[in-house]
């Protein structure tokens, strides 16, 4: 007999499927980046009281539509330079020509900022008192406004950090309740077919044919008007999601009409199986790259689709901020030339949906057992 010694097997071929997920993952440098983005980003949403410098509705009105303030990081003095941040003050003052007030710089006076500030008093998610904020300025009573502030003088970074606790929340919830209506309906359709998956693709068509954006408008605007802040919260969720389920569901039923003729189902039904079991246990795993593009690709949707009904005034309302409702500040031609930085949201909005969909990219590809 020849001596013959075995390989030892190599890391990959003992790797788990989550394992080689990740590792195919890493490899999509833009969805690394982008899921980098979504994790801070939702880290901001529920920390939001911690990270914002001021209290939301904290309003000053003798500083409306303030400008942004630079950060300066090299404070000069006498006895030399020193890392210290710091914005300097402004004051108003009229413009010679149109006689207009503006704010211009004044370089006399120093706000120094600080991390860990005490500032406002708030309650971490309604529970944990604090006044500890990440960056603030040394001195509580003075204003800074580093992303500028609105026509009632409240700081813009300070709502935007709020906002994204609603944004971001809708887009989970409502792809949650879409995840579970298309699965649960896209499965029956398609493993059980006949009248069933008929009646189904029906309704599925009858909803994708009607206008997305009016029927939210109406459904919206059909809430109570006295309703709490709570409440249409949870309306809004509710009434995006009931459209969103029906791509899923389409999605589910093709993978379902190819899958169950598959040996594996065969044999599990022969084994005694029952219908549940085949559906949620045998072939939605087979589903994961597929659910994963879709669910990936939903919550950008739902942002944008809460992102429109607050923006055109059905949607959440103040007092509850949302990036929409902070959107709807800049409605008018003449708020934007004024203070162009109300449209930030905007741009929060941008960053939030480019960097989920490179998220579910990424995801997608490196769940796909046929693409590698």
């Amino acid at each position: 007999m020849s001596d013959t010694t075995l390989a030892p097997p190599r890391a990959l071929d003992t790797a788990s499927e989550a394992r080689l997920v990740w590792l195919r993952f890493r490899r999509h440098r833009l969805a690394t980046i982008g899921l980098t983005l979504v994790v801070l980003l939702y880290l901001v949403a529920v920390f939001a009281e911690c990270l914002a410098p001021f209290s939301p509705d904290k309003s000053n009105a003798r500083l409306v539509f303030h400008p942004p303030q630079a950060i300066h990081f090299i404070d000069e003095q006498p006895d030399g330079w020193h890392f210290r941040p710091y914005v300097y003050g402004s004051k108003l003052a009229r413009d010679p020509v149109t006689l207009a007030a503006k704010y211009v710089l004044d370089g006399s006076r120093k706000t120094y900022l600080r991390f860990f500030a005490q500032g406002d008093a708030y309650k971490l998610w309604t529970l944990i008192p604090g006044n500890v904020h990440l960056i603030g300025p040394a001195d509580p009573s003075e204003p800074v406004f580093l992303l500028g502030a609105d026509r009632q003088g409240r700081d813009v970074l300070s709502r935007i950090v709020h906002g994204a606790r609603a944004s971001l929340s809708i887009g989970l919830l409502g792809v949650a309740n879409s995840l579970l209506l298309g699965i649960i309906f896209g499965g029956l359709s398609g493993y059980l077919g006949g009248k069933v998956d008929w009646f189904i693709q029906r309704v599925i068509e009858f909803i994708i044919s009607l206008p997305t954006i009016p029927i939210w408008l109406a459904l919206a605007a059909a809430l109570p008007k006295d309703m709490s802040p709570f409440g249409k919260y949870f309306c809004i969720t509710l009434i995006i999601s009931l459209i969103g389920w029906t791509e899923l569901a389409r999605v589910v039923r093709g993978r379902f009409l190819a899958l169950r003729s598959e040996s594996f189902v065969t044999a599990a039904w022969l084994d005694g199986c029952s219908r549940s079991r085949i559906i949620f246990r045998h072939m939605l795993p087979s589903l994961t790259s597929h659910i994963i593009a879709a669910v990936t690709l939903a919550i950008p949707a739902m942002i944008l689709a809460e992102t429109a009904l607050s923006f055109l005034g059905v949607g959440l309302q103040p007092p509850a901020i949302s990036w929409g409702a902070l959107l709807k500040e800049a409605q008018n031609v003449e708020s934007i030339s004024a203070a162009p930085w109300l449209l930030l949201p905007g741009a929060a909005v941008a960053i939030t949906v480019l960097a989920l969909n490179f998220t579910g990219d990424g995801l997608r590809d490196a769940a796909d057992p046929h693409g590698h």
